[in-house]
């Protein structure tokens, strides 16, 4: 079995390899075994493991639960249009009025992923990528420019102790 390496898809075996993650960072420990820093495939994780812990994922394993989170996010979408169309027929006259959403988000995979959602989703959504060290700075004003009804931030997995202002 090769070295785990930056890049590769893996699963934690103390887990069961319930989520699928990309290593995103290697760091040596002094005992020379090492950890990784993870981040997740399809969801929005971010973890840590030993690196004795983690198993590389198969390409046909990745590609088959990438298609199985795009056929649920699928069906998920289905259902709501189905909804949608069912009260349609209810109240033809009525103006449903979702709102507008305000989504930042610090990863910018996810933020285009999010866009993507959004839209398929026919959901009036502003989504901006911006890095989580500067959030707590813009946040003010793009509410203020965008003023929506629903402001959803992202990315913020961790509790720091030192830049605990928010």
């Amino acid at each position: 079995m090769r070295k785990i390496r930056k890049g590769d898809v893996v699963g934690r075996l103390s887990y069961g390899k319930d989520i699928i993650f990309v290593v995103e960072r290697i760091i040596k420990t002094k005992d020379g075994k090492g950890f990784a820093i993870l981040k997740g495939l399809t969801i929005r994780i971010q973890a840590d493991s030993p690196l004795e812990d983690l198993q590389i994922i198969e390409t046909e394993k990745i590609q088959q639960h990438v298609r199985e989170v795009e056929a649920k996010v699928a069906k998920r979408i289905e259902k709501r249009e189905k909804i949608l169309k069912q009260n349609y027929l209810f109240r033809e006259k009525m103006i449903v009025y979702t709102g507008k959403i305000l989504h930042l988000d610090g990863d910018k995979k996810y933020s285009e992923k999010s866009r993507r959602y959004y839209k398929k989703l026919g959901l009036n959504a502003i989504v901006r990528n911006i890095p989580e060290r500067r959030q707590q700075l813009s946040v003010g004003a793009l509410v203020q420019r965008h003023n929506p009804d629903i402001l959803v931030i992202t990315g913020h997995d961790r509790n720091d102790k030192k830049r605990n202002t928010i």
